[in-house]
């Protein structure tokens, strides 16, 4: 019987990843690249996206001559990808207005503070809070606490909308398209057919109803966001995302998943159950439940999200999340703490605790439970006895602690009891 391959792609935030697997599993070829951010003004984080395109096709190329194979023996490709990184670009031409703004970016904190504490949000959320208490629906139990953050699409996007010039005025003429990394990348490898997210990523931009299944109308009316503009939610996997268009890599190669990389990243963990959760600790710490059939609905900050759907299965997943794990390490490192990462664990151990320093992972606020966005980094006890092996112990020792949070706040919010963590 004649070999089948798969191609997997996988793009997050600081890495490009292909892998090629074989029909027992087995990795036979792999080539890996690094995902080039920006930073081109306080606060700012982009990616170039013709930077990123001519990344993605090279490591693809790389991942196949690593396996000595060609694109014409690839049976299927899947893909995941970062979420809530978004851009937009032009329908006549094709050209983005834009560079990708990251989840990481935080240019819209001020209009994210402003609509937290804004009066019409406030009377939004009471307006829920009162249809929750007479129809007792989840949908407006999790509305009654809604808090708007940076590391979701919709406060970016509208700042965008406001702010880039080329794009207000293509929005107001219906030549706008918005797209995350997925939607984008869909594009470009159907050579512009396809304008579509699959519904894990719609529901990570902070304006797809994970309730009903659809982009949020209140949302929408309420930043001015072009529904036009917004790509078609399809299923996770299937034929309709068709193939590959000829000009990237020279034949045609079926594409048949799409994903968000922490959904993705559960299903690969085989959280398949109600009740299983895995956690993963790289840009980010994202500890994610599987919630089965129905949506969470969150008081303390889990967030609600759409773990896959396929046909008429929808499978749900709440996540909590530590949005600067990567962040704290790599300015740990910046600072002169230590030389290489690895090192840390040896430096930690050499003193018997962080002698009373304490260290706030905050760069970027503070998740769940506290869902605080104005909170800040810094060391605290520091003292005349503090040394660096104290301030890498304590280190260390935020990044532990800020996760043992996220899993007292899902005990606290779940019925669940987590005997194992994948």
């Amino acid at each position: 019987m004649e070999e089948k391959y798969i191609l997997s792609l996988d793009i997050g935030t600081t890495t490009i990843r292909s892998y090629i697997y074989n029909s027992r599993a087995e990795v036979v070829g792999k080539a890996v690249d690094q995902v080039k951010l920006e930073y081109p003004s306080h606060g700012f984080v982009e990616i170039n996206p013709d930077q990123l395109w001519t990344s993605i096709v090279e490591v693809v190329k790389k991942s196949w001559q690593d396996a000595g194979l060609s694109a014409g023996q690839m049976t299927a490709l899947g893909i995941s990808t970062q979420r809530s990184t978004f851009i937009t670009w032009s329908r006549s031409t094709g050209k983005p207005f834009h560079h990708f703004i990251t989840w990481k970016d935080m240019r819209a904190d001020k209009l994210v503070k402003q609509w937290n504490d804004s009066f019409i949000f406030k009377l939004f959320k009471a307006g829920a809070y009162t249809l929750y208490l007479l129809l007792r629906s989840k949908r407006f139990k999790a509305g009654s606490s809604l808090k708007f953050m940076n590391t979701q699409t919709t406060v970016r996007l509208s700042w965008a909308l406001q702010n880039i010039a080329a794009l207000k005025d293509a929005a107001h003429k219906g030549d706008a398209m918005f797209g995350t990394l997925d939607t984008w990348l869909l594009y470009k490898l159907t050579a512009g057919k396809l304008h579509v997210t699959d519904a894990s990523s719609a529901s990570a931009t902070g304006f797809f109803d994970p309730f009903t299944l659809q982009w949020a109308g209140w949302c929408t009316s309420l930043f001015r966001i072009p529904v036009d503009s917004l790509p078609t939610v399809v299923d996770t996997a299937g034929d309709h995302f068709t193939h590959t268009d000829k000009s990237v890599w020279g034949h045609e190669i079926p594409i048949r998943c799409c994903m968000a990389d922490q959904t993705a990243s559960i299903w690969g963990s085989c959280c398949f159950n109600e009740g299983d959760v895995k956690l993963t600790m790289g840009t980010g710490t994202f500890f994610n439940i599987n919630t089965g059939t129905s949506p969470h609905c969150s008081v303390a900050g889990l967030y609600p999200l759409i773990g896959w759907r396929l046909g008429d299965e929808v499978q749900y997943v709440a996540e909590g999340a530590i949005n600067d794990t990567a962040t704290v390490i790599k300015w740990a490192q910046n600072l002169g703490l230590f030389d290489k990462p690895e090192d840390t664990a040896a430096i930690a151990n050499s003193v018997p605790d962080s002698d009373g320093v304490c260290f706030i992972p905050a760069f970027s606020g503070l998740g769940p439970p506290y869902n605080d966005g104005t909170a800040a980094s810094g060391f605290i006890g520091m003292k005349p006895t503090t040394t660096r092996a104290h301030l890498v112990r304590a280190t260390l020792e935020s990044l532990a602690f800020r996760t043992r949070q996220l899993h007292a706040c899902a005990v606290a919010e779940t019925n669940y009891e987590f005997h194992t963590i994948r």
